[in-house]
């Protein structure tokens, strides 16, 4: 199946990993669970699909919710959590939705090569260019990053819609994984402060039961979305991220220079 018309695609397979590009992602133990059903979604951090088990710590998190029937409560998670979630599904069928942001972090780049590969692996090559350019300090880039994830759960028939949560960046879905029409594509809407982030890099990372991934580049079309297709019985991540200028402090050598803001959106597909 071909992918819709209006997104781009700029590659298929990635083989090996990119240096530093760590995505961070809400990874539930199962996408497809029963009413009342124990269930556990953890905070991972990785890449190509694959990553390491985080503990919740209340100090790493600004938020940390569920939205079900359009009711969004807090979850009730305590510190040193793993998995981050473990609680009993909603007693009714529908769509629920686990939303997470992360606090800023910060990595520093003490290898030009780094920052490089970085910006041209997330589609913002410029950055790096300017920075150049400007003749900035290329031994020590420091950059401030948050998290902006979710996971969508079905509980019994998964049906249901997704919606703006209020992310500063966010991936919202707008066709439902588990209630798709055979060869229906996914669509998926990106935003940044609420506005359609328009012709920019947007990764769908694609993982089968044996835990193979591939990983295909998209862009947004000019409302800000992508559409694919999906396969029966996979597991997907989607992901994008923005850079901006951090504010100005003045000329501390230890301030970050830039910020990124990296949305992420987790979902299953059942098997026919």
């Amino acid at each position: 199946m071909s992918l819709s018309r209006l997104a781009l695609v700029l590659a298929s397979v990635i083989a090996a990993k990119s240096v530093d590009a760590h995505e961070f992602w809400l990874d539930a133990t199962s996408y497809l669970v029963e009413p009342g059903q124990k269930m556990s979604v953890n905070l991972r951090n990785g890449e190509i699909f694959e990553g390491i088990k985080l503990a919740y710590f209340p100090n790493r998190t600004t938020r940390f919710d569920l939205s079900f029937e359009g009711v969004v409560v807090p979850v009730q998670a305590r510190m040193g959590d793993t998995p981050a979630l473990t609680m009993l599904s909603p007693p009714r069928d529908g769509l629920l939705t686990v939303v997470h942001e992360a606090a800023p972090a910060r990595v520093i780049y003490t290898e030009w090569e780094k920052f490089v590969g970085f910006t041209e692996h997330k589609d913002f090559a410029q950055v790096s260019e300017e920075h150049a350019a400007a003749g900035l300090d290329q031994d020590r880039v420091v950059e401030s990053y948050t998290r902006h994830s979710k996971a969508l759960i079905a509980v019994g028939d998964g049906n249901g819609s997704d919606a703006p949560m209020g992310l500063e960046t966010e991936l919202v879905a707008l066709t439902n994984p588990y209630t798709l029409a055979p060869a229906e594509e996914m669509a998926v809407a990106l935003t940044y402060e609420g506005a359609p982030r328009v012709d920019v890099q947007v990764e769908v990372y694609e993982r089968d039961a044996a835990d193979a991934v591939t990983v295909t580049k998209l862009r947004t079309d000019a409302e800000g979305i992508v559409r694919f297709p999906v396969t029966p019985g996979l597991t997907y991540l989607v992901d994008s991220v923005v850079i901006r200028d951090a504010p100005d402090t003045g000329g501390d050598p230890d301030a970050p220079l830039y910020e990124t803001l990296w949305a992420s959106l987790t979902f299953a597909v059942p098997a026919e």
